[in-house]
């Protein structure tokens, strides 16, 4: 979720917030009653990661080798326009899985945004992401969990407390990197920074500076991570050459936060 565009077309009522897209030139739009941005795809790159911050919720990749990321699992909680998912199923090839609470969402994605049907690597899953998390057979298994849970009115994450973010640290293996977009009227930055000290340990969390239209994504390790400033622009190099992702940037703007 992001700035705001124009006028928007309807897709199918649904109870949860109902589902709008907008066409902006080259450029869609996803809404949930609403004109805030939940996501976006260029139409004429429909795979391609468009808006800043949905670039930078993949600043995880700062983390792996690149050669392995066929192998690893993504997991992505709220679908949004189904960016980050098919660009880790598309363009790194990996096992991905989407966790979506609202079955439209799913639908103008298949129908408005290019998200591929299931497949071997490929799976989203219809469900309460809070709850659907807490289930044995996910455990230990996401190298790359990306949370980006907001409702229609983007006021807040919808889950931001100890119990949900040790749910999702629950998920991680011992190699895996999570990514939380922040957002919102009320800022919740300070509050999750001290949930995810808490939870992961000030030695495993990571924030890059908040983008143009306040985006503030942080990332938290299951384990600590001890890379050096030669290393971090080694692997942004490789990631670059890898994912077309501009990650060399990531660095001038990626920091340790200041804990309140």
């Amino acid at each position: 979720m992001s700035t705001r565009t124009k006028t928007r077309t309807k897709v199918p009522q649904a109870p949860l917030p109902e589902v709008n897209f907008s066409d902006d030139g080259t450029t869609r739009y996803l809404h949930l009653g609403s004109p805030w941005v939940q996501g976006s795809m260029r139409l004429d790159k429909p795979y391609a990661l468009d808006l800043e911050y949905i670039q930078r919720m993949m600043a995880w990749l700062l983390f792996f080798d690149p050669a392995r990321l066929s192998s690893l699992r993504a997991m992505q909680l709220g679908l949004g326009a189904a960016s980050l998912t098919k660009f880790c199923r598309k363009k790194l090839l990996m096992n991905t899985t989407a966790i979506e609470i609202n079955p439209q969402v799913v639908l103008a994605c298949r129908t408005w945004f290019k998200l591929p049907a299931d497949d071997a690597k490929l799976q989203v899953v219809l469900a309460d992401a809070i709850q659907e998390i807490t289930r044995d057979h996910w455990q230990r298994t996401v190298d790359a969990l990306m949370v980006d849970l907001y409702d229609d009115d983007a006021k807040a994450p919808v889950a931001n407390d100890a119990p949900f973010y040790e749910n999702c640290r629950a998920l991680l293996t011992d190699d895996g990197v999570m990514t939380v977009n922040l957002f919102g009227r009320s800022s919740h930055f300070e509050e999750t920074l001290t949930v995810l000290r808490e939870v992961f340990g000030e030695a495993c969390v990571w924030c890059l500076k908040p983008t143009r239209e306040g985006n503030t994504i942080v990332i938290a390790t299951r384990t600590p991570r001890a890379l050096t400033n030669e290393q971090l622009a080694d692997v942004a190099q490789a990631v670059a050459n890898h994912s077309g992702l501009p990650a060399k940037k990531w660095l001038k703007v990626i920091q340790r936060p200041n804990f309140p």
